[in-house]
């Protein structure tokens, strides 16, 4: 039987899983359907057309799936979707969507998110995600897998962050980080590549070295990006299982719209 303590308020069209654990003076609304072996704390705000996965734990005084704040929202049915397995401490604040994007204010499973996260409406953010205390992440922000976020720092609408990137404390991040990179301070640099993250995740030491050159290419040689791109396309077959990093590289280039961190 779902574990809800006796001072919650639980709309009755509200989906609990029945292992589903909810903390002392907590809200859900209607339209929240939350999977089984979440733990909610006390004090929270789940709202609006959310869905949240399974094995979740959610801390004192989350605010989850309010209306975004967007001035064009005008309370259009927009959700918040949440995956398996995340950590999301005191005091975060997911909104949902907006008709403009997609929607869907999506974030995936295996993230950690610290307390004092701001996700704003239409962020997609992935898998295994780190976002340090207070980071914030304006509207249709796309974070890649593995990526992390430091405390302080604040991502500007429509900016994209790459796969296994790292953002150091208190960045300012106004254009797209690519795949791999290490950026910090404001206005925003390049420092390098996550080189101890990539060793952390199994990547092999030629996996590790072909990243490294592909850094140089985009930063340290003088080209342009396009230079640079024909460059990178050049190391594919060189390193085994290496020929998925260049193209998650060259594809995050290609698709920059807000120009990438130089």
């Amino acid at each position: 039987m779902t574990a809800i303590h006796v001072t919650a308020i639980v709309d009755p069209g509200a989906e609990l899983d029945s292992s589903v654990t909810v903390g002392p003076y907590t809200v859900i609304g209607p339209h929240v359907k939350v999977g089984a072996g979440t733990t909610i704390g006390s004090h929270c705000m789940l709202e609006g057309h959310t869905t949240i996965g399974c094995d979740n734990r959610i801390f004192a005084s989350a605010s989850l799936g309010a209306a975004p704040q967007d001035m064009k929202y005008r309370d259009e049915p927009t959700e918040l979707v949440i995956g398996d397995r995340n950590t999301i401490r005191e005091f975060c604040t997911f909104s949902r969507g907006t008709v403009q994007d997609a929607g869907v204010t999506r974030v995936g499973d295996d993230n950690w998110i610290m307390a004092y996260v701001h996700i704003a409406h239409d962020v997609q953010l992935r898998h295994h995600v780190i976002l340090a205390n207070n980071a914030t992440l304006a509207g249709h922000v796309h974070v890649g897998d593995w990526a992390i976020v430091g405390g302080l720092s604040g991502v500007h609408q429509f900016s994209r962050i790459g796969a296994h990137a790292m953002i150091g404390f208190q960045s300012h991040v106004s254009q797209d980080v690519p795949p791999y990179m290490t950026v910090s301070g404001n206005p925003l640099a390049v420092h390098g590549f996550n080189a101890e993250g990539l060793r952390r995740r199994g990547f092999s030491v030629e996996r590790i070295a072909q990243v490294k050159q592909m850094h140089r290419l985009l930063y340290r040689k003088g080209y342009t990006l396009e230079q640079a791109s024909t460059e990178i396309e050049a190391l594919k077959g060189g390193v085994s299982d290496g020929d998925d990093d260049v193209q998650l590289l060259l594809g995050f280039l290609a698709a920059s719209t807000r120009g990438i961190v130089r």
